[in-house]
């Protein structure tokens, strides 16, 4: 991520949702509620004007879309996928009995702000770094500020996550807990990919689950995003987030494992690909007692 400077990817991951609303049949697959929030987050934030939004959500702005939807064949539409599937793991997860969530680089994205006053017995958490945290702080207040909504500004390449959690006073390391990594895992090193599970898993409670998304990893093992991967990665490195983590599916089941959670059938369902993600969840390892 550039230095001091707002995501631009959670820009376009936040524009590219109100665009999404104006494409016909996608409210089969958008969370409620969600390109309304988006749209007036973003201009009370100060993220964009007015009329940038008013743009974002005309049938031109989906032609455009569209058009460019060759280099990464499907992606477009996969943002509606991804947000239903990790809200989906939210619901979820709070119906088998999760009071916190927690979402990570939470960017511009809503499901907080929006599922609070529904679940008032559950803490909702969110963190970024700074310099995006910044501005959504101040679109949540202009909006309306939740009472069980916590947004911390942390930038989790200089602190752990355990230390940023461990000085919040709301947070509960015992509580059984929905963890949300969506989009995040292709922009940290690999190294900081698995020490950050492994983190998620010391920070929450029994019963506890992780939801989130990568990019699958090539013969060369570098992000595999299709027939332009090349033209992809560059793009990214002249944006200033290039990618730099990725896996094989085949390999995730292990990856779990050595991080403290396991993949399993039931949060997971079938394998899950839309645009050049795969979705996922695993669940919370279960410790093996001492004298077993």
């Amino acid at each position: 991520m550039r230095k001091d400077k707002p995501s631009r990817t959670a820009y376009k991951v936040a524009m590219n949702i109100v665009t999404l609303g104006a494409k016909p049949g996608m409210d089969k697959f958008l969370p409620p509620g969600i390109v309304q929030a988006t749209e007036r987050l973003l201009v009370a934030s100060g993220t964009a004007e007015t009329r940038t939004v008013r743009w974002a959500r005309s049938e031109r702005m989906v032609s455009v879309y569209e058009a460019f939807d060759w280099i990464l064949p499907g992606q477009f539409e996969a943002f509606a996928h991804r947000k239903a599937f990790c809200e989906h793991h939210v619901r979820d997860g709070i119906r088998d009995g999760a009071v916190q969530i927690l979402v990570l680089g939470a960017g511009y994205d809503t499901m907080g702000w929006r599922l609070a006053p529904e679940f008032a017995d559950v803490c909702f958490f969110e963190i970024d770094h700074p310099a995006t945290a910044r501005f959504k702080a101040e679109g949540i207040n202009a909006m309306g500020q939740r009472d069980n909504l916590c947004l911390i500004a942390e930038d989790l390449g200089k602190r752990s996550l355990a230390d940023v959690l461990k000085a919040d006073k709301l947070w509960d390391p015992s509580a059984q807990t929905v963890i949300v990594a969506e989009g995040l895992m292709m922009y940290l090193l690999p190294e900081a990919v698995r020490e950050l599970f492994c983190q998620c898993n010391a920070i929450s409670g029994s019963g506890s689950r992780i939801a989130f998304s990568y990019i699958p990893a090539g013969t060369d093992g570098r992000p595999d995003a299709g027939r332009w991967t090349g033209l992809m990665l560059w793009l990214q490195e002249v944006s200033g987030e290039p990618w730099t983590s990725s896996i094989r599916p085949e390999e995730l089941d292990l990856f779990l494992e050595e991080s403290g959670w396991v993949n399993t059938a039931a949060l997971a369902g079938p394998l899950r690909k839309y645009g050049v993600e795969f979705y996922a969840a695993a669940a919370k390892r279960k410790r093996v007692p001492a004298h077993a």
